[in-house]
């Protein structure tokens, strides 16, 4: 290029570095769903419902069937997707409270935070669950916008131990303000659609990252008019009907904004079914267990991506990979550095797309629950389950009418399964591979040293300390 036609270049704005929304600066759209299993989705094998919208994202991007969250349960699935950590790293465990004393630490790093670096627009529309003090929230931890419930729809009334008048009931939020106590739960599928669109055409000429962290399917289920009574499968299916249309709606202002080639969107799931509220919760398909398990049931998500040009469409993968892995695999390609804190996610760029060859560069994914209990992993085909105690709900009738049924403890031992042969975990093959037990023994105390355990007493030397209210 020569001098000159170089100087004409630049007075034009044509210059050769990335213009907001140029390709290697993609916008991401996260959307985020609350207890929506493995087969909750057309793409998955759902029944009952159709979901075209996310049949359409299927078909224009890959799916992948070897999704896992790092924990099956709220704020910790939350953590570590937002944090590319395992959230007994930074101390969060299990679904916080409305009046917990912790939250997210202001030294972790989030998604936002590394976006925000970069020159985005940030926004979280939906369920947050980090924390609902001043210091937690969002808008202090990387998102210009915030529009949506501190916490789990189903936190209501106020605790009778809580403080008189410490905080509404269910409090909708508005960046750090809330504008309702007591919201209509079955607008709020529409209302965060709605501001979800509405940040998209704002930003339309930046980069930006939405994350849409829908509250439902999780119980209490609710839906709005417009949906309700539409399926065979009942209230259930009317929820993920009105899901899947949000997703619509949210490709569409996409498309009509010109903005399609260049975002790279992202569905999945914090967690698989809450089993005991029967025909109120989702399948796991062909995986055992749900909710609050390690078992394939309650790790293992729906989860599609779309990026065009860059991400194979109409491409189905079972590579495993995780949640922690999404926030160095997005810093990688908008050329953000990593944080400053450890982190356990990788770059798992060539799975997503779609490279010859490409492999998941972790030794294994371990599985945590309850308070630091590392009670599985998953290392090439092979899922190792550590002793400890489970629930299930058994074979008992399924709980009809929301009211849930309850669990039983389900004691685990040390218990090997091949997951290429056996995906159901049905079949213990510990006895039979003692070379291949011996390995991923190795691997778990790699996981205690660094990380902890609480279940053989081991405080790991990697592990932090949560933010805390003074």
């Amino acid at each position: 290029m020569s001098r000159l036609l170089f100087v004409l270049l630049l007075g034009l704005g044509l210059s050769a570095a990335p213009e907001a929304g140029a390709a290697g600066r993609p916008n991401i759209v996260l959307i985020f769903c609350d207890d929506l299993a493995y087969a909750d989705i057309g793409p998955f094998g759902a029944r009952g419902y159709r979901t075209p919208h996310l049949d359409r994202l299927a078909r224009q991007g890959t799916k992948f069937t070897g999704f896992y969250t790092a924990q099956p349960v709220c704020s910790a699935a939350r953590a570590s997707i937002l944090t590319g950590c395992y959230a007994n790293r930074i101390g969060i465990h299990g679904a916080l409270g409305p009046f917990s004393k912790n939250g997210i630490h202001d030294g972790e790093t989030t998604l936002a935070e590394v976006l925000k670096g970069q020159g985005y627009a940030t926004a979280i529309v939906g369920k947050w669950h980090l924390g609902r003090a001043p210091q937690f929230l969002p808008t202090r931890h990387g998102f210009d916008r915030y529009f949506g419930l501190p916490y789990s729809n189903d936190m209501w009334p106020m605790h009778p131990e809580a403080p008189k008048g410490a905080y509404p009931p269910l409090p909708l939020i508005q960046d750090e303000e809330v504008i309702q106590e007591m919201p209509d739960q079955r607008q709020l599928t529409t209302q965060y659609t709605e501001h979800a669109v509405r940040f998209i055409e704002e930003n339309r000429r930046k980069p930006f990252f939405l994350y849409l962290a829908h509250s439902m399917p999780h119980v209490p289920l609710f839906v709005s008019d417009k949906f309700a009574g539409k399926t065979r499968r009942g209230l259930f299916g009317d929820v993920i009907s009105e899901i899947d249309w949000s997703v619509g709606r949210v490709l569409d202002a996409l498309r009509r904004l010109k903005l399609e080639e260049n975002t790279w969107v992202i569905f999945t799931s914090d967690n698989g079914p809450w089993l005991s509220y029967g025909e109120h919760a989702g399948s796991a398909g062909p995986f055992r267990e749900g909710k609050g398990t390690v078992f394939e049931g309650g790790v293992r998500e729906p989860c599609l991506m779309r990026w065009p040009g860059r991400i194979p469409a109409g491409r189905v993968t079972d590579t495993p990979l995780m949640t922690i892995d999404l926030l160095p695999t997005i810093a990688r390609q908008v050329g953000a550095p990593l944080p400053a804190r450890k982190i356990d996610g990788l770059d798992v760029w060539p799975i997503l797309a779609g490279q010859p060859g490409a492999t998941n560069p972790h030794p294994a994914y371990w599985f945590y629950y309850n308070v630091g209990e590392l009670q599985a992993l998953r290392s090439g085909d092979w899922k190792l389950m550590l002793p400890h105690t489970s629930r299930t709900v058994g074979n008992q009738p399924k709980a009809t009418g929301g009211i849930p049924v309850k669990y039983s403890a389900l004691p685990v031992g040390l218990e090997l399964y091949n997951l290429r042969s056996d995906p159901g975990e049905t079949r213990n093959v510990a006895a039979e591979h003692p070379q291949i037990l011996t390995r991923l023994l190795a691997l778990a105390e790699d996981a205690r040293q660094d990380l902890g355990d609480s279940l053989t007493k081991r405080k790991g030397s990697g592990a932090r300390d949560p933010g805390l209210v003074q």
